[in-house]
């Protein structure tokens, strides 16, 4: 599979654009595993496509936690260029290389989003409509994110992997919240919880 079913051709343009620079930086910053590169447009570009579907449209503004190679957040903002939402596009990433590929695929896609370089325990309290975070922390620490930077009635939709019921246990020791889960779309086991009402224990 190369781009993503039921896209716009200018949509596809950016993704294939940004799937190119991709290739082109990730040797020498290890933007995402090299093995996953293989299979990169269901393991990556579909698997964050899946995350704009499940938000609850439309969004206003939309926050990508540790966005590194930038999944799902590039992947979000460009598909919110056609979509109109989310309406703008925050990746907040504390490593400066990374940010800096993130600013050229923005640059060179043309969407509208944004990068802070910083950490996300310290950058300002974001107030986003949408939170999201791919391969970042456990769920407890998610939500500790969450309780900074999603803004009172936001969404928080968060990726795990087949042992998500450990981190659930876990993070209902400590955290107050509303959930569902939505089975993944690209493989067997990984969830998607969509996260309210967080607040502490």
């Amino acid at each position: 599979m190369t781009g993503l079913p039921g896209v716009s051709r200018e949509t596809q343009g950016r993704l294939e654009t940004y799937a190119a620079l991709l290739l082109k930086w990730n040797p020498r910053i290890n933007l995402v595993s090299k093995k996953s590169l293989e299979d990169m447009w269901t393991r990556h570009f579909a698997d964050s496509a899946q995350i704009h579907q499940i938000a609850p449209h439309p969004v206003e503004h939309w926050v990508d936690l540790g966005s590194g190679g930038g999944f799902p957040g590039l992947v979000v903002a460009i598909l919110g260029q056609d979509s109109g939402s989310p309406k703008r596009m925050t990746l907040v990433e504390s490593d400066a290389r990374k940010a800096a590929f993130l600013r050229v695929v923005i640059r060179e896609t043309g969407i509208n989003a944004a990068v802070l370089n910083d950490r996300i325990e310290k950058a300002k309290a974001q107030q986003a409509d949408v939170l999201s975070a791919r391969a970042l922390t456990d769920l407890n620490g998610l939500l500790g994110f969450a309780e900074r930077h999603l803004a009172p009635g936001g969404t928080a939709l968060f990726p795990k992997g087949a042992r998500w019921e450990n981190e659930l246990e876990e993070a209902e020791r400590t955290w107050r919240f509303t959930y569902r889960l939505v089975k993944s779309a690209t493989e067997d086991g990984p969830v998607i919880f969509a996260i309210t009402g967080v607040s502490r224990a």
